[in-house]
C-alpha cells in the first residue's frame, strides 16, 4: 500500500530527498528561463516618435525616461541624452553607453 502512494501524483518527488546536481541545474535553468520577458517589436511611428524624443532630449536638454529591454528585469534610465551615435546604433545618457535596439519606449520627464 505504502509503495502504490509513492507512484501517485506527486509521490516520487515528494517522497525523495535528494536531488542530482543535473537536475538541480535543469531546474534553476528552466526558473531563469521561465522568468525571461520578450523582446517588443516596435512599428514605424513609434521609433520616429523614440528618436525624436532622444533627438530633442539632446538638443535642449531636457530629462527623459528611457525604458530598455532586458531579459530578466524591467529597466529605465533617466537623464539627459549626450550623445547620439545613429552609425554604431547606440545613444549616451550620464555618461554610459545604451544601444538603440534595446529602447522599448521613451517619455518626457515632468
Amino acid at each position: 500500500m505504502e509503495q502504490r502512494k509513492k507512484l501517485e501524483g506527486n509521490g516520487m518527488w515528494e517522497s525523495s530527498r535528494m536531488m542530482l546536481p543535473e537536475h538541480k541545474h535543469a531546474l534553476n535553468a528552466w526558473s531563469l528561463k521561465s522568468k525571461e520577458r520578450c523582446r517588443i517589436e516596435l512599428d514605424d511611428q513609434e521609433l520616429e516618435i523614440i528618436g525624436r524624443r532622444l533627438t530633442e532630449s539632446h538638443q535642449l536638454r531636457t530629462l527623459v525616461t528611457v525604458k530598455m529591454y532586458h531579459p530578466t528585469e524591467e529597466l529605465q534610465i533617466v537623464g539627459m541624452v549626450d550623445r547620439i551615435d545613429q552609425r554604431q546604433g547606440r545613444f549616451m545618457v550620464n555618461g554610459d553607453w545604451f544601444m538603440l535596439r534595446d529602447i522599448e519606449g521613451v517619455v518626457d520627464v515632468d
